[in-house]
């Protein structure tokens, strides 16, 4: 399992309490149920760029998350290994992503992924993608649904300067594929995992006080 390293804890302490700090706070609930060992992927609703370092803020644990290879010259390459990142090819697609995914799961590392693959609108929690259950069903791993209030304000699509927000993290109860996984069909398990973190995802963002719609679940997942 990564330790955390004095330069990851200075810069989720920087982020948290210095620029969010400046721009109305974060309030982190619930992070006891984030366990202290094992593979996890913290799964948060995503609404803003604004969301990647709240969340390697707000979480107990290091995280580790993918980055485009592009981002990875000299010398931004330094800065974002050290806080985390692994690097993916943008012609590599879903294979590589999720075969790095694994390999820091098989460490025992703590990753962040996006559960909707992409932001929201703040009102309607998105789908979520199918990849993460295959994910979650090779690896093992603990899932930890969470919840934000707040980014949606600060930093929504199209808004290049933040504005002054209350942010609010919720980590909802950890839960693996395996407890859900209860049918001898693979698709409707993976149908009945989706339904477990959407319903768990709805949950957290009520704890931030944020009430979303559920989304449309597909006929196929």
């Amino acid at each position: 399992m990564q330790r955390p390293n004095p330069w990851y804890r200075f810069v989720a302490w920087f982020f948290r309490y210095i620029i969010y700090g400046s721009l109305g706070g974060v309030r982190v609930l619930n992070a006891d149920r984030v366990p202290h060992t094992g593979p996890i992927l913290i799964a948060p609703i995503h609404f803003s760029t604004a969301d990647p370092p709240l969340m390697g803020a707000a979480c107990p644990r290091p995280l580790r998350f993918m980055a485009k290879k592009e981002l990875f010259f000299f010398p931004l390459k330094y800065f974002i290994r050290s806080v985390g990142a692994f690097p993916v090819s943008r012609g590599e697609g879903d294979t590589a992503a999720v075969r790095l995914t694994l390999e820091q799961l098989k460490l025992g590392n703590g990753v962040l992924i996006f559960p909707e693959g992409t932001r929201g609108d703040g009102k309607t929690l998105g789908s979520i993608q199918l990849g993460l259950a295959m994910i979650a069903k090779k690896s093992g791993a603990l899932i930890v649904p969470v919840g934000i209030n707040g980014t949606q304000q600060m930093l929504p699509k199209g808004q290049a300067i933040p504005k002054r927000t209350k942010l609010i993290v919720s980590f909802g109860h950890p839960f693996s594929y395996e407890e859900i996984a209860v049918s001898s069909n693979e698709r409707e398990n993976r149908s009945l995992f989706v339904q477990e973190l959407t319903k768990r995802l709805l949950a957290a963002a009520e704890e931030t006080g944020l009430h979303l719609s559920p989304p449309r679940i597909d006929a196929e997942s």
